[in-house]
């Protein structure tokens, strides 16, 4: 079920018999010269959706921009402030609790968002409002990812690739994967950016000079649609073993 697909008459049902929400989060912020920008929203929103579609559960709209900043060198890279993007989300949470969801999955598919979803995620706990969990597709099935390419990436590299090749093939520069691979670079060690324990680098230009990591090249359609359909089926065992706790047990222990 798409919350905006819906007529209000008719959500009055889903709330009365089920409290648990999907919500997708990517960004819109460079993937090199061979991805779309919308590369992760396109895949959060994806993964929501199939979620949804194979379980029945609700899906709300993409929040398409996520925390960002270290790709702003890189023509086009929207971002939000991470204390304005804490304080959006948890608003959207919130007001998906006002109408009986206690319950409540970050489908993310942004590094940068990691971390303040899951402030947002304690903060709703803690007062006890609803229990919300972030949610990485590749973070999922990381065994697959690695047997699948030599070197994933990160950003840019070609698992986001194949996602991308098997769910938007049209927004794919295939003829591009070879300049992308050979204008970034294999991973941040080879960047050399780790100095005696410490991280230097801030940006995503400080460590490749075209945005993008991995070797782009190793991606497939085919490999995507692997992926997608593996990560698929822990997002939705993931959304069934939520549903099926008792809010009372997702709440923070009593102090000792």
């Amino acid at each position: 079920m798409y919350l905006a697909d819906e007529a209000w008459p008719d959500l009055e049902s889903y709330f009365e018999s089920e409290s648990l929400a999907l919500v997708p989060l990517g960004s819109t912020e460079q993937h090199g010269p061979h991805l779309p920008e919308g590369t992760d929203h396109l895949i959060a929103e994806a993964y929501a959706r199939e979620a949804a579609e194979r379980t029945g559960y609700l899906c709300t709209p993409t929040i398409n921009v996520g925390v960002s900043p270290h790709h702003r060198q890189f023509h086009g890279t929207m971002w939000a402030d991470a204390p304005a993007f804490r304080a959006y989300v948890e608003s959207v949470a919130r007001n998906l609790t006002y109408h009986g969801i206690d319950r409540i999955v970050f489908v993310n598919a942004h590094g940068g968002n990691v971390d303040h979803l899951r402030e947002v995620g304690r903060r709703l706990r803690d007062d006890g409002t609803a229990y919300a969990v972030e949610w990485m597709w590749d973070e999922s099935i990381p065994d697959l990812v690695d047997e699948a390419f030599d070197q994933n990436g990160p950003h840019g590299g070609p698992k986001e690739t194949a996602m991308i090749q098997h769910l938007h093939p049209e927004l794919v520069h295939d003829d591009r994967l070879a300049d992308a691979r050979d204008g970034g670079i294999a991973s941040v060690e080879d960047a050399e950016t780790v100095k005696h324990g410490a991280r230097t680098f801030y940006d995503a230009i400080d460590n490749t000079n075209n945005g993008v990591l991995g070797d782009q090249t190793d991606a497939t359609a085919e490999k995507g649609e692997q992926l997608f359909e593996a990560a698929s089926e822990q997002l939705v065992a993931l959304a069934d073993w939520l549903a099926d706790q008792r809010f009372e047990d997702l709440l923070p222990r009593d102090h000792v």
